[in-house]
């Protein structure tokens, strides 16, 4: 049996955060999120576990996380990362509270997710291009119609937020892993999200699109305020560029700053030796 389900979408009274990246976003236009009454600057996870027959799939993790800020899940193969990313989702049951809290105040009203999956499956031979993929998400228009100028005015404005404008017209099936992996992260953030979730969204890319990738990413938390949780296994890039490392394992192992993470034994043990990392 999997476990029942009971998420708790509001701010409990004996919660509290004194984060100041909160306090900054009560005080600035939220515009950008295209929403007056502001948008999440605080979700907090309290003994959330996901439970398959007998198996403890997450067991009692506790999170905290703020807007403005990346935040790095790393673990091994079969650790529990995406199953942690797709119960934020609401795709997993699970037992346990999700807190969201909305410029200083409790949050009954779910937020906004932006998600880039791992690939994008693509045949060969579809003709497929990018302009089209971006309106067959964004606009009920069918896509073989002439486009009209706001169309292309809304091509361009999308593709323009992580500088891929320039691939409008390219077959989505001729795109480098790192070039279709820029496209699929300007659709996860239009609308803006409140929080961005990306689930090993280079795995395949190379080094040049890692780093294109990463500092794009790393850009938005800044840009936008929004909260950003990235699974990946590039761990010198997450040392890098991530305010927060998470270390799961079923249950999370150790959190904290990444030079504090990667010194701990507990990652040394997962790892090996931390090497040149940082």
């Amino acid at each position: 049996m999997v476990a029942i389900c009971y998420t708790v979408f509001m701010f409990d009274k004996d919660l509290n955060c004194t984060h100041e990246h909160c306090t900054r976003c009560s005080q600035k236009s939220n515009s950008l999120h295209g929403n007056k009454n502001g948008h999440i600057c605080c979700t907090k996870i309290e003994n959330l576990s996901v439970k398959s027959a007998d198996h403890y799939i997450l067991e009692n993790i506790n999170l905290h996380i703020h807007c403005g800020e990346l935040t790095a899940i790393i673990g091994r193969n079969g650790a529990g990362k995406t199953t942690f990313l797709r119960t934020l989702l609401e795709e997993v049951p699970h037992t346990g509270g999700i807190h969201f809290m909305k410029d200083g105040k409790g949050c009954t009203s779910k937020p906004k997710f932006g998600y880039v999956p791992q690939k994008l499956e693509v045949s060969s031979d579809s003709p497929v291009s990018v302009g089209d993929l971006v309106l067959s998400c964004l606009s009920k228009r069918p896509v073989w119609l002439p486009r009209r100028k706001k169309d292309k005015i809304l091509i361009s404005d999308v593709l323009s937020a992580t500088g891929v404008q320039h691939l409008e017209s390219r077959r989505v099936s001729d795109l480098s892993g790192g070039e279709l992996q820029r496209i699929m992260l300007a659709l996860a953030i239009r609308p803006l999200p409140d929080i961005l979730l990306l689930d090993e969204p280079v795995s395949g890319v190379d080094r040049s699109g890692l780093s294109i990738f990463y500092e794009i990413v790393s850009q938005l938390r800044h840009t936008h305020d929004i909260t950003i949780l990235l699974i990946s296994h590039d761990l010198d890039l997450v040392a890098k560029y991530a305010d927060k490392v998470v270390l799961i394992d079923r249950r999370i192992v150790v959190q904290g700053k990444p030079e504090e993470v990667y010194k701990s034994d507990e990652f040394i043990q997962a790892f090996g030796s931390r090497g040149g990392i940082l």
